[in-house]
């Protein structure tokens, strides 16, 4: 079929035909320009705010300024337009009361750290300075240097005045904390191209400490920037809290170190300076620069600043050694090395316009290299783990994959495991996005292992829902037991017909296979077969829930298909824990008790199932003690060992939690060999499901076939075991329930029955009944459901 291309002349006679004005050639000129508009947008990278790059620019044409007279200060010039600040004369002296400084070492005995990059964290202790605040705790009035604290407070610009105190030291609760963490970023200037020409020995560090209040879980960040001496391993350097407006100014740190010092720090710290400015013009004029990222903070905490004075601690093994071991954490080649020395730390931080004073002892550090190691060995046995629970996992559902099966697991376990899972997930997925490097990328791999287990174990619990429905709303209504049916017609040889409901039923269809498999070859001659007895009414149904309200709105819809349909119910319970518990995750510590608990009561619902239906739980013990290792690896990892890689203190009351797993655990263990409700008191171990195995008439002596009737699955009769018939001239005497004149058949608990009575009055051989449960959980012959066996 060939289809002509549209001609220009057809359109236009057209419309002279139908009295149309003619048609004017549409400009191509604005397509294009609206199209360059449109790319100019996509491929534009420039697109912060003009007054934003402007203000940029100004501020490095200040601070090119302000190095210029820094500089000329250094060379001596007089016309400099810096001047170095003199330091407190009693500062010192405290800090020396609290902090020894070190000295350099024989570097064949004893040693220092040269790169302290890496996270140090412990214990600090808070000082109020003031001589009027005797009321609070851990003032100085009964220590030794509060003379030379009352002398620095009094010679700086401390304030007695309480209002313009409180606004210096804000919001912030300064004696409630009590731990510090501190990450440090060292580097060395004269590393860098042409910089030959500073010392070697001074190396700018830079870095954050964070004060934590336990008891509201607020923190308090305080950036500090200075210089740190490799020899004698000492740190002198600026601190503040106020943000950007507040920042320390690292052209004053040379009057905080030592004065021999001064001239070489002072050089360090101009050519740090000019890299500074430099990488940052380089940002302005790529436009990388965030418009937000040095925004002043418009209500900090607190402005109070601070003088942090640090020492390292030294270690006892050679420098050489050392050196060897830090080249092999930096930059590994498997060579054999010394073990790694402790990282110590102790540090004085002084706050004089404040009042205030932090002592932090043996802050225990992790270089940044041993830190990204330890989370790819965690991110690599993490995997291992996540991919044994899978595996453990699909041998599970594919054991419990029929309906018999389905009908004896619980589904709150694998809710409880797919809500720890799902946490899991994003737990990892942040900590791969915070990481840097390769730990981001092997922490990727536990996150989807994750998020994998998420989805199985929540469809395998959605599956377990649809399948437990009728039973749980047959449940909900008494179960009719049966009633005590007439004794047997004497057998006749007629062939039984089916009857129009099963002729009519359209099920019939569907289940010829199934039948088929279990029923076995027929023959020519018709099975001889007893009038089965005239049933009991059954209780009506439940009726069937309305149309849903449509016309009511959208609102009153979603809360009737949540309250009919089971999968979106539990759908909408697992969305709304996930929600509550990442909001918690960010603001509280409140998700680790509440995962806690999740594992803690992880297999009691499968218990209570257990003792309800009074059937075992039909899972394998493998599942069972494997997924219950795997899953206290990661709640031990986190909580119970000091050195895990997001630094979470323990909790003594972990252990009491694995006591309570491993005690359920032993339950359905021992469920499994001595039966649902073994340790139960005989009054409240009777069954109470239905029971199908009730007492029933024996045929009569004299019949020709001594069965209960023929079986409604294989057609074949259910033959009475000999050893199970009881008569005795006591039970003819007692009645038995009007039964005893023929013999009864008893239920034994010991003994396997060999027949099975449906609340339809349906027999059946138990081992048919079993093996049709197992594809469906309604009745063969009237499709009624019934209760599991």
């Amino acid at each position: 079929m060939n289809v002509n291309p549209p001609n220009n002349q057809d359109d236009q006679l057209r419309d002279t035909e139908a009295n149309l004005p003619p048609r004017r050639p549409r400009s191509s000129i604005p397509s294009i320009l609206f199209i360059t508009f449109v790319l100019f947008m996509l491929t534009n990278n420039r697109t912060e705010d003009v007054l934003t790059r402007t203000h940029y620019l100004e501020a490095l044409d200040v601070m090119n300024l302000e190095m210029g007279n820094y500089s000329a200060w250094i060379n001596g010039n007089e016309t400099s337009n810096f001047t170095l600040p003199s330091l407190n004369p009693n500062e010192m002296p405290l800090v020396t009361s609290l902090l020894t400084f070190g000295s350099q070492l024989d570097p064949s005995e004893a040693s220092y750290y040269t790169n302290l990059t890496g996270f140090w964290r412990g214990e600090v202790q808070f000082y109020n300075l003031t001589s009027n605040s005797s009321s609070e705790a851990n003032t100085t009035d009964s220590l030794p240097w509060q003379p030379i604290a009352h002398s620095l407070l009094t010679s700086s610009n401390f304030t007695t005045n309480v209002t313009e105190l409180e606004e210096r030291l804000g919001s912030w609760n300064w004696s409630a904390s009590n731990k510090a963490a501190i990450s440090v970023g060292d580097k060395l200037v004269w590393s860098k191209p042409h910089m030959t020409n500073v010392s070697k020995d001074i190396a700018i560090i830079h870095g954050k400490i964070d004060l934590t209040d336990p008891k509201s879980s607020d923190e308090l960040r305080i950036d500090f920037d200075g210089v740190h001496f490799i020899s004698n391993g000492s740190i002198y350097a600026f601190a503040s809290t106020g943000g950007s407006r507040y920042h320390p100014d690292l052209r004053y740190v040379p009057y905080l170190v030592p004065e021999h010092r001064r001239n070489e720090t002072a050089k360090v710290i101009e050519v740090e300076e000019y890299h500074r400015i430099s990488k940052n013009k380089e940002k302005v004029e790529a436009g990388t620069l965030d418009p937000d990222q040095d925004e002043d903070d418009d209500s900090p905490k607190t402005i109070c600043s601070f003088d942090f004075f640090a020492q390292l601690s030294p270690s006892t093994v050679p420098q050489f050694e050392l050196d060897e071991l830090e080249q092999e954490i930096d930059k590994p080649t498997g060579v054999s090395t010394i073990d790694q020395p402790p990282l110590l730390l102790n540090a004085v931080l002084v706050s004089a316009d404040c009042g205030m004073m932090y002592e932090m002892k043996d802050l225990r550090g992790l270089k940044s290299q041993s830190l990204y190691r330890k989370i790819t060995t965690y991110a690599g046995l993490s995997g291992i783990i996540n991919a044994i629970l899978l595996i453990l996992l699909t041998r599970q559902t594919s054991r419990s994959h029929s309906a018999v099966g389905l009908g004896r697991v619980s589904r709150y376990p694998f809710l409880a495991q797919s809500l720890i899972d799902a946490v899991s997930f994003v737990g990892h997925l942040t900590l791969a996005i915070l990481a840097e490097g390769r730990p981001s990328l092997a922490v990727l791999a536990p996150a989807g292992m994750s998020c994998i287990l998420f989805v199985r174990e929540a469809q395998f619990s959605v599956l377990i829902g649809q399948i437990q429905a009728p039973e749980d709303s047959e449940t909900a209504r008494p179960t009719p037991q049966p009633t005590a049916p007439s004794p047997p017609v004497p057998a006749t040889n007629t062939s039984t017909t089916p009857t129009q409901e099963d002729t009519d039923d359209p099920h019939n269809e569907d289940d010829d296979s199934e039948h088929a498999r279990l029923m076995p070859p027929t023959t020519s001659v018709p099975p001889i077969t007893v009038s089965p007895p005239t049933p009991a009414p059954l209780p009506a149904p439940a009726p069937a829930p309305g149309p849903p309200p449509h016309e009511q709105g959208f609102l009153r819809f979603l809360l009737y298909h949540i309250r009919t349909d089971p999968s979106a119910r539990l759908w909408t319970i697992m969305s709304f824990f996930l929600i509550v518990v990442f909001r918690l995750v960010i603001v509280l510590s409140l998700p680790l008790l509440f995962i806690a608990s999740l594992y803690a009561f992880m297999w009691f619902p499968q218990i209570q199932r257990s003792i309800k239906r009074g059937r075992t739980s039909g899972m394998s013990a493998e599942y069972l003690i494997g997924a219950t290792l795997c899953r206290l690896y990661f709640l031990l990892y986190f909580m119970a060992c000091p050195k895990n890689i997001l630094d979470v203190e323990p909790r003594p009351w972990v252990w009491f939690v694995v006591l309570f797993i491993f005690l359920q655990v032993a339950v359905l263990l021992l469920q499994d060999r001595f039966g649902p409700r073994f340790f139960l008191p005989s009054q409240m171990a009777k069954p109470t499901g239905y029971d199908y195995h009730p007492p029933i008439p024996l045929p009569d002596p004299e019949a020709p076939e001594q069965s209960l009737g023929d079986c409604a699955i294989c057609m074949d009769a259910i033959e009475v075991d000999a050893s199970l018939r009881q008569r005795s001239g006591a039970d003819d005497e007692k009645g038995n329930g009007g039964f005893s004149r023929s013999g009864a058949l008893w239920a034994q608990a010991s003994v396997r029955k060999s027949y099975s009575l449906a609340p339809c009055h349906h027999l059946f051989h138990t081992a048919c009944l079993e093996r049709w449960l197992a594809i469906k959980n309604i009745c063969p012959q009237c499709r009624r459901p019934l209760p599991p066996l």
